[in-house]
């Protein structure tokens, strides 16, 4: 019997916003994006095993880690 066993990384833009970047100081679009591990047989995800939030610049391309609570507090309206 064969099994393919593996992992894949899923990068995700969740939702952008205007504000200034902390590095190159302009004031652009931030994304907030999620990078999912994800356990995978046979091609296909069964698992997510670990999950990151970063706040990135559109301008300059600098990311910064954010936590999940700091994630949901940039998500409300």
């Amino acid at each position: 019997m064969f099994v393919l066993i593996g992992f894949k990384t899923v990068l995700r833009t969740l939702f952008s916003r205007p504000a200034t970047c902390q590095y190159c100081g302009a004031y652009a679009e931030q994304h907030v994006e999620e990078r999912a591990n994800r356990l995978t047989v046979f091609f296909i995800p069964v698992l997510t095993t670990s999950r990151r939030y970063a706040f990135t610049c559109s301008n300059c391309g600098r990311s910064t880690g954010i936590s999940r609570s700091q994630k949901n507090a940039l998500q409300r309206p």
